[in-house]
């Protein structure tokens, strides 16, 4: 699709959980794999710049190419679980694929790449088939694999590529589960096992060199929580007759030559140093990043280390001794939930920033502090799910979004309006996770926003859990969004609301404090050093009222950000699956996977008293999605079975001011258009017309309920399909009607689909009559803005325009027009993928 319909507004994703999986560029762009991707990341302008879609398994590896004169990367590799690594190389200002290396029989998991002088591109892999393999990438996009190691029954972590000192040529080190360093040369042709470094007590899980002018230096961390440092350098003649002097007291050396281009270079290795700091596994090395100090290229001895005790440490040799001893250390504390520490670590071309991914796929940066000598602090770094994206909902004003996944959290997702900035612009508004609603011990699968600042959500339990924002995330959401605080807090209702959440140690309920709770525990009790004192002021302790005014890191949005349960719901016999509001935010539907038609009923709640007004059966299968018509006086049921119901809220009563619904309409397994699973299904804004999308391929429009010049719903003969039958190509999974229609009062529709893609048509309605002449294309996405796999949701944002641009200080008439400007061209949606990302997207009306 051209780029002036549609563009990328924001990617919320995280690291896989792997090790090698993160690349800091010389260039300041940061790549990492996201689920079957690469993202590449620019921590300046705090956004996902480019996605790389190729592989079809889970990305474990990223590197960069570095260039010898520290320039900008014009190559990055990538290996995954698909057994392939793939060369991408930057063209025309794009990254695309340019070579892939086949003949893994198992996952990759790690990769590194050096260019050789010839220009050419030196790949080596490790795979969980056992074995070590080194590629050669010709500029003409030709791959040969020169060697093949196999390892027998052990597997190689880490591999680290370099070229020995005063020569061309490579070498290798590996390290594995066989608690060694395993170091190969290439000569005449041939890998050649140069010597194994011993010394580490449990499996090596990283090894990096770096070149110091004529040294080499290695790296290597283990799980027995020491980090080697060895040194490698060219051994002269005169070094030989040294060997045997005992006067001299040096560290012992392995010695190796090395034949090339006839020369014979010897050339030994010692243990330099052992680093011991850390107190659990040391999962990660990395070298600052070589800087030009007097015009020529200089290598900062300074090594950073990341472990699975959730710390990372800058080493350095101390100056006069040598000694090498730990710098800082930086310290992310105890986290909720997060038990385990950090999977790898990456420093800025600087030296400025750090960098560390963690056991959940979060990212943690950490800037030096100007203000305080050897100090670092925080900074603000994409977030997002680390499993699949099941559901999310616009707030009713379109303000921000939330998210539902299978990594057992809620997030929330808003763009940051700077406090510098009095006018934002396209490129200013950036989106970032500035609250973690829900953390929980099941799955998520769904929720439904019930109010500006409350929302009901359903996992894998029969429970549906209602929760209501707390005082402080509505200040610090004003702060960040650039929103009056006063105007919030009135239409939240401020003199109800929590001031936070506590969490119990034991069970999965956030509980709500409120201030006069506080107040009244603490004047309970004139011995303020009596026990059940000091128990309750615990409890309220764990509540930290922070007032932000930029998005907080992981580890706050994993303590202090979760939204008060305020209510449970029960009536469901097995795990939740939908959910859906109305329009007035009165009622919920809800709906749990179902293999009986006794089971897939759909309930009925009122958010008034939160208990259940009805119960609507038809369906003999999981309900897969629901939708109240944005008039309220439908409600709409696609399910497994195949089959849709349409349902009719009867006219309140005095007796009755909750109007029951009656079922008005529907279809059989015997007369019913579509012949697989429908997914999903969605409402014209105008409440006319309905639309259901299917595994069979099939999108359909159905009505119209309303007909013209009518306000009364139609009869239940009348509502049938009233477009041609448009065929997709693939399952679809997410289908969504915008708000607003386009300038030719046509609907504007989003397809999803089980490949990850995401159409636009435009349909309209009264021209059925030529097969498919009704259905105009408005396109569909680059293969870079796609899923790479199914998408699971797709929501338009409730008003025009894009968020984030409707909240500058507006003042004069050009500012105005700005604004009438923006709604009449643009609208956004928000799509949720099982490939981890939430992507919200602008789509120009005017240029469809």
């Amino acid at each position: 699709m051209a780029a002036s319909i549609i563009e990328t507004c924001h990617v919320a994703c995280s690291a896989n959980r792997t090790p090698n999986v993160v690349s800091w560029g010389r260039g300041g762009t940061v790549a990492f794999g996201t689920c079957n991707s690469v993202a590449l990341y620019d921590p300046q302008e705090r956004r996902v710049v480019a996605l790389l879609n190729g592989h079809k398994g889970r990305v474990n590896a990223v590197k960069w190419v570095h260039k010898k004169d520290n320039a900008s990367e014009r190559h990055v590799v990538s290996g995954g679980s698909d057994n392939r690594i793939i060369l991408w190389e930057a063209q025309h200002g794009k990254f695309v694929q340019s070579v892939e290396c086949k003949g893994h029989t198992g996952p990759v998991n790690a990769v590194d790449a050096v260019y050789l002088e010839d220009s050419k591109i030196l790949i080596a892999s490790s795979s969980s088939d056992s074995t070590v393999r080194l590629w050669l990438c010709s500029d003409n996009k030709e791959v040969e694999c020169l060697h093949n190691v196999s390892f027998g029954s052990s597997f190689m972590m880490d591999v680290s590529l370099a070229l020995l000192p005063g020569t061309g040529v490579p070498v290798l080190a590996c390290g594995g589960d066989d608690s060694r360093v395993h170091l190969y040369v290439q000569e005449s042709g041939q890998l050649q096992k140069a010597m194994s470094l011993q010394g580490h007590e449990d499996w090596v899980r990283g090894a990096k060199w770096a070149c110091t002018g004529d040294e080499l230096l290695l790296a290597s961390c283990s799980q027995d929580s020491l980090i080697r440092v060895w040194r490698l350098c060219a051994k002269s003649g005169i070094d030989t007759h040294t060997e045997d002097d005992h006067t001299v007291i040096k560290m012992k050396e392995d010695v190796f030559e090395v034949k090339d281009r006839g020369m014979v270079s010897r050339f030994a290795v010692s243990l330099e140093t052992v680093l011991a700091g850390h107190e659990n596994w040391v999962y990660g090395v990395s070298w600052q990043p070589p800087v030009y100090d007097g015009g020529e290229l200089q290598q900062p001895l300074i090594l950073l280390s990341a472990s699975m005790d959730k710390t990372m440490i800058i080493w350095a040799p101390e100056e006069g001794s040598g000694v090498w001893v730990e710098q800082n250390q930086v310290r992310v504390g105890e986290v909720g939930g997060n038990t385990l520490g950090f999977y790898g670590c990456q420093m800025s071309p600087d030296g400025s920033m750090i960098l560390a991914h963690a056991f959940h796929g979060a990212l943690h940066l950490w800037c030096k502090d100007q203000d305080k000598e050897g100090g670092w602090r925080p900074g603000v770094v994409i977030s997002g799910h680390f499993n699949a994206v099941q559901d999310l909902s616009w707030d009713p004003e379109g303000e921000f979004v939330l998210s539902v996944g299978s990594d057992q959290t809620t997030r929330l997702f808003t763009p940051w309006r700077k406090q510098d900035s009095k006018r934002i612009s396209t490129l200013q508004a950036t989106w970032h996770e500035i609250s973690r609603p829900q953390i929980h011990g099941y799955d998520m699968q769904c929720l439904a926003m019930v109010g500006r600042f409350q929302f009901v959500s359903g996992a894998d339990e029969k429970v549906l859990r209602v929760f209501q924002a707390p005082r402080n995330f509505v200040e610090n959401f004003a702060s960040i969004s650039g929103i009056s605080k006063e105007k919030l807090l009135q239409s939240s209702g401020s003199a109800s609301l929590p001031e936070g959440a506590s969490t119990p140690a034991l069970g999965l309920s956030n509980k709500a404090v409120f201030q006069g709770k506080i107040l009244s525990q603490h004047s309970r009790f004139k011995n303020q050093n009596n026990p059940v004192f000091r128990a309750s002021q615990a409890t309220f302790l764990r509540i930290l009222n922070v007032d932000l005014t930029e998005p907080p890191p992981e580890d706050h949005l994993l303590q202090n950000t979760l939204w008060p349960e305020v209510q449970k719901l029960y009536g469901h016999g097995f795990e939740m699956f939908c959910l859906a509001s109305d329009s007035a935010k009165t009622l919920v539907a809800s709906a749990c996977k179902a293999s009986k038609a006794e089971h897939a009923a759909v309930l009925l709640w009122s958010t008034a008293t939160w208990r259940q007004l009805q119960t609507l059966p038809y369906h003999t299968l999981t309900v897969t999605q629901l939708a109240f018509s944005p008039d309220a006086k439908f409600l709409l049921a696609v399910s497994r079975d195949r089959t849709w119901s349409l349902w009719r809220r009867k006219l309140p009563t005095p007796e009755n001011p909750e109007p029951p619904f009656s079922l008005c309409a529907h279809t059989a397994k015997d007369t019913a258009t579509h012949s697989r699973i429908i997914w999903s299904c969605d409402w014209s804004p105008d409440s006319k017309y309905f639309v259901t999308s299917s595994r069979d391929k099939k999108v359909i429009v159905w009505g119209p309920c309303v007909p013209e010049g009518s306000e009364e719903p139609a009869f239940p003969s009348e509502i049938k399909p009233c477009s041609s039958i448009l065929d997709v190509g693939d399952s679809a999974t997410a289908v969504a009607f915008c708000p607003s229609l386009c300038s030719d009062r046509s609907y504007l529709l989003a397809v999803g689909l089980e490949c990850g893609q995401i159409l636009l048509y435009r349909w309209r309605p009264g021209q059925e009559g030529v097969s498919g002449s009704d259905w105009i294309s408005g396109g569909e996405q680059d293969h870079e803005q796609s899923h790479t796999l199914a998408v699971k949701r797709l929501r338009w944002r409730p008003r025009a325009g894009r968020a984030g641009l409707e909240n500058g200080e507006m003042d004069g008439p050009s500012d105005t027009e700005r604004k009438l400007e923006e709604k009449s061209s643009w609208v956004q949606l928000a799509s949720a993928g099982a490939d981890h990302s939430v992507k919200i997207f602008n789509v120009n009306k005017r240029t469809l």
